[in-house]
């Protein structure tokens, strides 16, 4: 017979080889129209691009080849990806290049203004991908959510949600006296609105929770992301490899509601349960129709039992919307007006707080966006965004960020002067230390919060 923990370690190297293919497969589609964006607008205007880059290529490549006046190639270093533009100071520090007079096919040699869009290229396209993915979304998939008012056996709350007045089986009415329609819209009318109070139905009762004060901060500190979720009863939907209630004789569609004597009749109250009987021998009970079943099990280290829920439609009448082409299309725009709008409250909000630093993540944070089955529709949703993010973040006025040379592009069109060479060479390398300071520091708070 296979070991359980075995069997579980297993299923968790998948689940995360599954995380770690979307991430990277994502941040590649992202990488390559980001520089293609660059490399078109500089090919537009006559500019000499030598090479073309998925991932950096320190010392060697993986591979390459070259068409035209351009190598192509992949490099070993998964952190991004580049263009090499003729006569420009970037992350390639070629100084000989730049001691050469300028030729009319450089970047240098350019008007200010068209650099400038050759600089918000990359930007721009991340934009228009995103809009595109939207699009598509909307046109094959349509719309599908869960309203608030089928939410009918009330929310699960974690610590954080209990510390804001919330408790489990309230029915959310309204925030600050507004209906949301959409279930997954309230975590982010609490935290980006900064909402005040929430009305709700508990026992019966309408009920008003006030938001203490300061605990949006406290909240985006403890990057919880379970404060607020829907509350449903567990019927088994899917069984993992070697799971222990299978093997128990657990069925699909049983319905579980107790462990010992004590009932736990929604998946919330019997997960946190479960965790208090990790290595013990426990009877877990179930419905099958109209017949109460025991289950004799031993509970694994991990506190699961190897079962997943049913999808939300098992339970709730959800709204489902389809789009035809054209009418994807604005929907598209809004859509990725509206996450970019949402991203950007988002940063406002992180950085504003006291110990923001705190809340920096780096690839297992990105990573663990993505869904534990590989699923197209989150896939592409996740990679939508992941594309507003890197537009956003590449805006920023930082050295060796295309924000850091549109910077200094204004700065030459408004006072009709370049900054010279060498302080463009300090600026570059200043901005690269910065950045790759941030990206060691943003992993290493991954690692420090996985043993937390």
């Amino acid at each position: 017979m296979l070991n359980p923990n075995i069997n579980n370690f297993n299923q968790n190297g998948m689940v995360i080889f599954i995380k770690i293919v979307q991430l990277l497969v994502s941040l590649s589609i992202l990488v390559i129209f980001h520089e293609f964006g660059h490399f078109i607008s500089a090919k537009i205007f006559k500019t000499r691009v030598e090479k073309f880059y998925l991932f950096f290529n320190p010392w060697f490549s993986l591979f390459k080849f070259k068409k035209g006046e351009t190598e192509y190639g992949i490099g070993w270093l998964p952190l991004g990806g580049y263009v090499k533009i003729s006569g420009m100071i970037d992350e390639s520090m070629d100084k000989e290049q730049m001691k050469q007079p300028p030729q009319p096919w450089e970047f240098r040699s350019k008007p200010a203004w068209q650099r400038l869009i050759i600089m918000l290229g990359g930007v721009t396209v991340n934009i228009l991908l995103a809009i595109t993915i939207y699009i598509c979304i909307l046109f094959a998939w349509g719309d599908t959510y869960l309203p608030t008012s089928e939410v009918k056996y009330g929310i699960a709350v974690d610590t954080m949600g209990y510390q804001m007045g919330l408790r489990n089986g309230d029915h959310i009415l309204t925030i600050d006296n507004k209906t949301i329609e959409d279930f997954a819209d309230i975590p982010r009318q609490l935290v980006f609105e900064q909402a005040k109070t929430i009305q709700v139905l508990r026992d019966g009762q309408n009920t008003e929770v006030t938001i203490p004060d300061g605990f949006i901060s406290k909240l985006i500190r403890s990057n919880s992301t379970t404060f607020i979720s829907v509350r449903y009863p567990f019927e088994a939907g899917k069984f993992v490899l070697g799971s222990v209630a299978e093997k128990a004789g657990m069925k699909l569609n049983d319905r579980i509601i107790g462990i010992n004597d004590s009932l736990f009749p929604y998946f919330d109250d019997f997960r946190m349960a479960l965790k208090r009987y990790k290595n013990q021998k426990v009877n877990i009970v179930v419905l099958r129709g109209n017949d109460t079943i025991r289950f004799s099990m031993e509970v694994p280290a991990e506190g699961k039992i190897g079962v997943y829920h049913k999808e939300l439609s098992a339970y709730f009448k959800l709204k489902e919307k389809s789009y035809t082409l054209l009418t994807a299309i604005p929907a598209g725009f809004t859509m990725t007006f509206e996450k970019t709008a949402d991203y950007l409250k988002g940063l406002k909000l992180l950085f504003s707080q006291e110990k923001a630093y705190e809340s920096v993540g780096g690839f297992i944070t990105i990573g663990s966006l993505f869904p534990d089955a590989w699923d197209w529709q989150t896939f592409w949703s996740w990679t939508a965004f992941l594309s507003i993010m890197l537009a956003v973040l590449n805006v920023l006025p930082i050295p060796a960020l295309d924000g850091g040379h549109v910077m200094f592009l204004l700065y030459e069109m408004i006072f009709r002067r370049k900054p010279s060479e060498k302080f463009m060479e300090y600026a570059q390398i200043t901005g690269m230390v910065l950045l790759f300071g941030l990206l060691i520091f943003a992993n290493l708070n991954d690692i420090i919060k996985l043993f937390r």
